[in-house]
């Protein structure tokens, strides 16, 4: 017997990111109907072999739409991943409260809130991870009661979540305490983020205050986490501050290579800038559950530190890395002849410059390039030739008087 049955009631689109839909949910646990709302990623069903992150959003009533927004702003620049959406709905009448019940003296949930915590990990997460292509990267945000809450999760040996959002929570009774603990044990990593505001009540900003403190004392390198505190951001304003933040921090990793992230951590490396670039979409890999080919912007920083501080040989290994992830295209070849140019082996960087012309173009790599530059190579070196022949002539006659 099915503990679980999904029913779609409402489907529509939004044509560049992503189909919505709203489902009804019988739950065992909670012995109701709720009700969740669900963004699958605009290519979704174009690949049918690609996993996506997973977002689940309490009060999703009025997160989602937020959410939602700001995933497909930073999708549509390549700096967030895409990603499934589910937010689940608690204020048609006023769910929320008792979703989110806490025992005041232990911190811990009781009663309905005890089944809502059982409804998220043993029904919700089960379902979508059966229906849907899902990484094991799945994050969790809230807002006030709600982000409180959440925070029940570190609270399990093995959480599913990976990354929590936690928009001025109004902390249960020893969560300034047992979250740092929680945070200090974890052995993969996890991303949390917090936030609150000056008008949000003293009493929260306490609280919010004495956990950070005790996060910042922890010593673990798993632990990626970030607070923010908005000035003069009323208790709902904060939100639409915070979710930007928020989602830039936990997917960080995620994004190109900046001009920053170039200035002060690539180019003053004294070598190993390819293993840079393999070790930062590895962690990509391992963080987020995504892999995708390395970005050609990315390819074009690295070479730039590497002719910059004059450690060619490592052209060659940036050639393996280009023909691992675009095989067909001229990159790979380009790598080596300016590596072979840049050594001053005219003839091989002009027969790779000839082998790059004969392959697919790729970013802003074209076949004229190629040709122009194995053309003006070959003549520099008959040139060079044609000089030497002269010059052994030369000398070939002064030693003859």
């Amino acid at each position: 017997m099915k503990k679980f049955l999904l029913i779609i009631s409402l489907s529509f689109c939004f044509p560049a990111f992503s189909q919505i839909s709203t489902d009804t949910m019988v739950s065992r646990h909670l012995n109701e109907n709720r009700i969740i709302t669900v963004s699958l990623p605009a290519s979704y069903h174009k690949n049918k072999e690609k996993k996506y992150p997973l977002l689940v959003l309490l009060d999703g009533d009025y997160l989602f739409n937020a959410f939602y927004g700001a995933l497909s702003y930073g999708n549509y620049w390549d700096e967030m991943p895409e990603t499934i959406i589910v937010g689940i709905h608690q204020n048609k009448n006023n769910e929320r409260e008792s979703d989110c019940e806490i025992d005041d003296a232990t911190g811990h949930p009781i009663e309905k809130g005890l089944k809502f915590f059982d409804f998220i990990a043993t029904e919700l997460l089960p379902n979508l991870e059966k229906k849907y292509r899902i990484t094991p990267f799945k994050t969790i945000a809230g807002h006030d009661l709600t982000a409180s809450y959440l925070n029940l999760f570190l609270y399990k040996e093995s959480s599913p979540f990976s990354a929590y959002i936690s928009l001025s929570p109004e902390l249960a009774n020893g969560m300034e305490v047992q979250i740092p603990k929680q945070l200090s044990k974890i052995k993969t990593p996890v991303f949390y983020y917090q936030s609150y505001s000056d008008k949000d009540l003293k009493e929260y900003q306490e609280g919010i205050k004495v956990l950070h403190s005790n996060i910042l004392t922890i010593k673990n390198e798993n632990l990626h986490y970030k607070q923010d505190e908005f000035k003069d951001a009323s208790h709902y304003s904060l939100v639409l501050h915070s979710i930007p933040n928020a989602l830039y921090h936990i997917f960080e990793s995620y994004q190109a290579i900046t001009p920053l992230e170039y200035n002060e951590k690539i180019v003053v490396l004294p070598s190993n800038y390819v293993s840079y670039l393999t070790k930062k979409y590895d962690n990509m890999e391992k963080y987020y559950g995504v892999k995708i080919p390395v970005r050609m912007s990315d390819f074009n920083a690295i070479e730039s530190a590497i002719l910059k501080n004059k450690m060619y040989n490592e052209l060659e290994e940036l050639s393996i890395v280009a023909r691992k992830n675009y095989p067909k295209t001229m990159l790979a070849d380009y790598e080596l002849a300016v590596m072979f140019e840049q050594k001053g082996d005219l003839k091989r960087a002009a027969k790779y410059y000839q082998d790059a012309f004969l392959k697919d173009e790729v970013g802003q790599l074209t076949k004229d390039m190629m040709f122009e530059k194995s053309d003006s190579l070959k003549k520099s070196f008959a040139k060079k030739g044609k000089e030497t022949k002269q010059t052994e002539t030369i000398e070939a006659v002064e030693e003859k008087k």
